[in-house]
């Protein structure tokens, strides 16, 4: 039975920057934690699955094995049969996995080598990473030292896992999701080149937003009374400035409105309603919901 997803647990997306998944896991635990919930073995199950599922992927070193655990995966088929060279049996396709490990050349047999023309170098296989940058530094540029997990090759050509230190040039003005390829810093192969290390930069989108599809998302939190009969309710942009934004009655939960030039580097902006959640209600609030209530809101 294949896991659950992590980032589905944590409802963040798979390019969500460590800081965004940090902040979902907190939001997450403090709404099932079983003291705000007692009695509930829903809440205690959920308050459960999101735990495990920060363990997986809630910092840099454990999102990476974990991304490189899937990649295996899937490369061998979905890990049926157990045939991933980190662990499990080996079955009848070691010498297959061996070549996928190294860049996926395989070996033949030596009288058919003598009857083909001669090959390039086998190279090592690429790495994959995603290196977080704050908003801030991704508009101005700089240096960011980031660790990769990498195969390397000693003495005897013996392969062993190694973390490895790296530093990159951020370009001012990165989008988010952008790629940059480092050439020969990817896995060693005991006969042949390394392979390349391709770094994707994440742009840590703040408390409240997020990135979808190269759109800058940002959570508006809206009493239920204005999302019902409209008003308006003050938000803090991106750029550090604040404003007004007017609600039309009879909003949802969900809804959006797009502000142009108000999100990174002057591109979009989509605000998301969302409804304003109290952490404990005033007496006087429960007076006017019990009154709401009987009039059948």
């Amino acid at each position: 039975m294949a896991s659950p997803d992590p980032y589905a647990t944590l409802g963040v997306s798979r390019n969500a920057s460590d800081a965004e998944i940090k902040r979902a896991f907190r939001k997450l635990a403090r709404k099932h934690h079983p003291d705000r919930n007692p009695d509930d073995a829903a809440a205690e199950a959920r308050f459960k699955e999101v735990q495990a599922a920060y363990e997986m992927i809630g910092d840099a070193s454990k999102r990476q094995e974990y991304e490189q655990k899937k990649r295996m995966e899937n490369m061998f088929g979905g890990g049926g049969g157990g045939r991933s060279p980190f662990g499990g049996g080996m079955g009848g396709g070691f010498d297959d996995m061996i070549g996928q490990m190294f860049g996926g050349q395989q070996q033949q047999n030596p009288f058919q080598q003598r009857q083909r023309r001669p090959q390039s170098r086998p190279k090592g296989s690429d790495i994959h990473v995603s290196v977080d940058v704050e908003m801030e530094q991704a508009i101005k540029g700089g240096e960011v030292t980031f660790q990769a997990q990498r195969i390397k090759v000693g003495s005897g050509n013996v392969a062993s896992k190694t973390t490895q230190n790296f530093k990159i040039r951020v370009e001012a003005g990165v989008k988010h999701g952008t790629s940059k390829r480092l050439k020969g810093q990817g896995n060693e192969h005991p006969q042949g080149t390394a392979g390349d290390l391709h770094v994707t930069f994440r742009i840590d989108a703040g408390e409240g937003r997020h990135w979808e599809n190269g759109i800058l998302i940002q959570q508006v939190s809206i009493p239920y009374s204005t999302m019902m009969l409209g008003g308006k309710v003050k938000v803090n942009l991106p750029s550090g400035k604040s404003g007004f934004l007017s609600v039309v009655g009879n909003s949802q939960p969900g809804d959006r409105r797009r502000m142009a030039k108000a999100g990174y580097l002057q591109g979009d902006l989509d605000l998301e309603f969302i409804l304003d959640e109290l952490e404990e209600l005033t007496s006087e609030q429960i007076e006017v919901l019990e009154r709401l209530k009987d009039v059948g809101l």
